[in-house]
């Protein structure tokens, strides 16, 4: 092995980092290694958001003027060597301070943090992963030197084809057609030691869906991290296009979600929380999820972090579109799965878009049901008609579920004002961007009518 990839996930989820000699990695490992800290000041886009060279780098934080540097420090728990480049090991960092402090802006921090509100309390977040994505072949990939795009408007995206024709969930041929890459992938991904439970052909076109088994705390935010970056390298180099954007813009796709099952695991016992003898759910699970329920507005604002997430929202699509839950019902917001005396019943939040930041989603799932929990909330009758049951509407834009973020107030004691604030300027300017762009259908609807 002869060099190292040390990565951070930045605010959006996506990894960053630097490449160092394997020789270096010691140092690294002792002091860290610096970078700018502009880097968790962007927007999807790679625009840096706020407003570096002003005091306080604009909202506050002199640590950030003049695009100071941070330190990344690796977490050797997290090292892995890189099956499709043998030559590479890989580690997750930390964010810090050069005097130690953690950064409040690294998201892993901030899950961190909720993490151990929760074990403070007598208990773990165990969670285990769905992810749906496409899976595209590459036809043309736009590196012609006039294809470069720029920070806030990037290069134009790819053109790509089908793998298969979709709309024949789970059948066999049409997972036979996708095979040959399904193949590379599942045995790199098992390689890298993720844990990988299944691998299926989903409802649309091109579309797939993995599973993952159930983590406790850091490892299930890690793992979706680490699987979404080494996904797409896997698929580049063997001239495909992996995506989770949530809704693609292509001919009759399927949106794509992320369900996060999760229960809670009591430290003394291990014994699962949710579990009840007589119930489906014990009296905590209920208030659990009645916080998940009560809080999903603003929550959506990490679970749905894209303006494009929102579109996933319709009724009757298998996707929810209201606050409310059930018993093994796809069309909830909240699944709950197992039952009574059965030790792997949790709940599965299906409200999440597969781009979400996992160290945010999971904080969201925690900080939401321990409100559910202090509060003795109620999460009212089950849905057994979901999309005609009256309940709290789920977001309809991203712009809605920032609004419900900035007006939570559990929301905001669980995360801090510093990060909410931080997170609704980060996002609003990217709303701000996409307004102020002339779209297609404006264009058909007013160009030639007036």
């Amino acid at each position: 092995m002869s060099v190292v990839r040390l990565a951070f996930a930045d605010q959006h989820g996506v990894l960053r980092g630097k490449t160092f000699a394997a020789s270096e990695i010691d140092a690294a490992l002792k002091n860290g290694v610096g970078f700018s800290a502009t880097m968790l000041l962007k927007d999807t886009a790679h625009r840096t958001v706020f407003p570096v060279w002003q005091p306080g780098a604009g909202f506050g934080m002199k640590e950030l003027e003049g695009a100071a540097d941070v330190l990344m420090l690796p977490d050797p728990a997290t090292f892995h060597a890189l099956p499709w480049a043998p030559h590479s090991g890989w580690m997750l960092c930390d964010i810090f301070f050069a005097d130690g402090r953690p950064m409040p802006l690294d998201t892993r921090h901030v899950y961190k943090r909720a993490l151990k509100t929760l074990a403070d309390r007598g208990y773990d977040f165990y969670a285990g992963l769905e992810v749906e994505f496409h899976l595209f072949k590459l036809e043309k990939s736009r590196l012609g030197i006039g294809d470069a795009g720029q920070p806030g408007q990037p290069g134009e995206p790819p053109d790509v084809s089908l793998l298969n024709q979709g709309y024949q969930y789970l059948t066999e041929q049409r997972y036979d057609e996708m095979d040959p890459i399904l193949e590379i992938l599942r045995t790199n991904i098992v390689d890298l030691g993720l844990p990988l439970r299944s691998i299926e052909v989903e409802f649309g076109p091109s579309q797939v869906e993995f599973t993952f088994r159930a983590g406790t705390g850091l490892e299930p935010a890690d793992a979706m991290v680490l699987f979404r970056s080494a996904a797409k390298q896997i698929a580049q180099r063997h001239g495909y296009h992996l995506t989770f954007m949530c809704r693609p813009r292509l001919a009759n796709v399927m949106s794509s979600g992320w369900h996060l099952h999760q229960s809670l695991k009591d430290r003394k016992t291990h014994a699962n929380a949710f579990m009840d003898g007589r119930e489906p759910l014990s009296p905590l699970a209920m208030h659990y999820m009645a916080g998940l329920l009560h809080h999903a507005r603003g929550a959506a604002a990490f679970s749905t972090p894209t303006l494009n997430g929102y579109k996933r929202y319709r009724p009757f699509s298998l996707a929810p579109d209201h606050a409310v839950w059930g018993q093994d019902n796809r069309g909830v917001m909240v699944r709950v799965l197992g039952g009574p005396g059965d030790p792997a019943t949790h709940l599965e939040n299906r409200v999440g878009e597969p781009a979400a930041n996992p160290y945010l989603y999971m904080a969201s799932q925690i900080v939401s049901g321990l409100d559910g929990i202090d509060r003795k909330l109620d999460p009212g009758p089950s849905a057994d008609s979901p999309y005609e049951t009256k309940a709290a509407a789920l977001p309809r834009s991203l712009g809605e579920a920032l609004a419900a973020l900035g007006e939570d107030k559990a929301l905001r004691a669980g995360f801090g004002d510093f990060f909410v604030d931080y997170y609704l300027k980060l996002k609003q300017a990217e709303i701000e961007r996409f307004e102020s762009e002339v779209s297609d259908w404006e264009q058909r609807e007013y160009f030639s009518l007036f």
